[in-house]
């Protein structure tokens, strides 16, 4: 296994708890907005009410879409680090135990996708498994195969291919199919025909789109990179970590210009539909990346210009450091919500009223994210998990403690 250097950094850090809980809110507003993928089909609204909704949407999907998603798999590549690190204290190593942490993963995802067709875990514990030989590689080797991942290789294989042949086409979306099926139960059925249709069409549509929509190279790359930023200790305040993430938000900025235009302004001047669905994954990819990029730097720049971070920074850290029980738990809280068996909200709001109802739902789940720690060291499925993780399967194995 490649050499670290194992800062002494608190098995926790309050500012990635509290990035993560600032990305698990933009993934709440975001779903809550989508109605939790019951699109469109508002009752009709007066003009003014119309024109909030598109303006909400529109400043909501520009600085959240796809880099809410990018911020929350960085960091699972960087609970990952912590977990091996703190493996590598005890002289032990943690690689089978996480590959079995990853099966265990497949059942929280399970039991997610029942409630909620939008579910991560699966794609998550699949992804997760590149961090095991990835443990062993060099940070270059590290960085080197993430570009390769982020660049979208599948996609410039799938343009090229259709430069060639013109005749062949590929629109991208097997998944269109299911999410129609899915969506009309979302829209009418009861609650045993919503769970029974996730179990096939809620999981297909979940599955394809995230593989349709690149993530299943962009996942594992943000993963490796999460755990490159663990090794080099850059969410630890330190000179090396300010100069890090300065450098990297004005890199990220000058990036965003160019990816942003050739986002905007070339596919408008291509016929060919292949090239199109392709190029509409691969270029946005690298734009949201960009962007997150920017979002990430400004967050830890201003956490190490306050200390020990902003109040209103640190606010949200409970609701981060129970990130499985939180995202678990306002899915199920919004499909009740706006499903046709719960509340059937998903005509009755629109994209303004859909961002207040989620912000109710997050004070209460930080409420409750709160009294929980008072009294517990960690969420309730974060503590299950954890005890499957380390359970003894033999005898005179003796069993470590690892952070959730």
């Amino acid at each position: 296994m490649t050499k670290q250097t194992i800062s002494p950094q608190s098995d926790r850090l309050e500012s990635v708890d509290a990035l993560r809980g600032f990305a698990l809110l933009a993934i709440l507003l975001l779903h809550s907005l989508e109605h939790y993928n019951i699109f469109y089909g508002n009752a009709p609204r007066p003009e003014w009410m119309q024109m909030l909704d598109a303006k909400t949407t529109e400043f909501l999907y520009f600085l959240f879409a796809g880099k809410a998603y990018a911020t929350f798999s960085l960091l699972f590549g960087f609970s990952f680090f912590i977990q091996m690190r703190n493996a590598l204290r005890r002289g032990s190593d943690f690689r089978l135990r996480f590959a079995w942490r990853m099966l265990l993963l497949v059942g929280f995802s399970q039991f997610h996708a029942l409630f909620y067709n939008g579910d991560i875990l699966l794609l998550y514990a699949v992804c997760g498994l590149i961090l095991i030989p990835a443990s062993s590689w060099s940070n270059r080797t590290v960085i080197i195969v993430a570009t390769i991942l982020m660049l979208q290789p599948l996609c410039w294989a799938k343009i090229i291919y259709a430069l060639i042949n013109p005749e062949y086409v590929d629109t991208n979306s097997e998944f269109v199919k299911y999410a129609i099926a899915a969506e009309q139960v979302g829209r009418n059925g009861n609650l045993w025909q919503t769970l029974a249709n996730n179990i096939w069409n809620g999981q297909l549509y979940s599955n394809f789109w995230q593989v349709e929509a690149g993530r299943l190279f962009q996942t594992p790359a943000l993963f490796l990179i999460g755990m490159w930023l663990g090794r080099k200790s850059l969410f630890v305040n330190s000179a090396e970590s300010l100069a890090f993430w300065k450098k990297a938000a004005v890199c990220a900025v000058v990036a965003c210009v160019p990816l942003y235009l050739l986002k905007e302004l070339v596919p408008p001047h291509i016929s060919n539909v292949t090239i199109l669905s392709y190029y509409g994954i691969a270029i946005p990819m690298l734009y949201n990346f960009a962007f997150m990029t920017v979002l990430v730097s400004g967050f830890m720049l201003l956490w190490f210009h306050a200390g020990n971070g902003y109040k209103a920074q640190r606010f949200i850290s409970p609701f981060g450091r129970m990130s499985l029980t939180n995202y678990i738990g306002q899915s199920i809280i919004g499909v009740i919500l706006y499903y046709h068996f719960g509340f059937d909200l998903w005509d009755k709001t629109g994209a303004f009223e859909s961002i207040i109802i989620a912000a109710v739902v997050f004070v209460f789940m930080l409420t409750f994210s709160r009294k929980w720690l008072e009294t517990h060291r960690q969420g309730p499925l974060e503590y299950l998990w954890k005890k499957g993780t380390w359970i003894n399967f033999r005898p005179e194995e003796k069993q470590g403690k690892a952070i959730a």
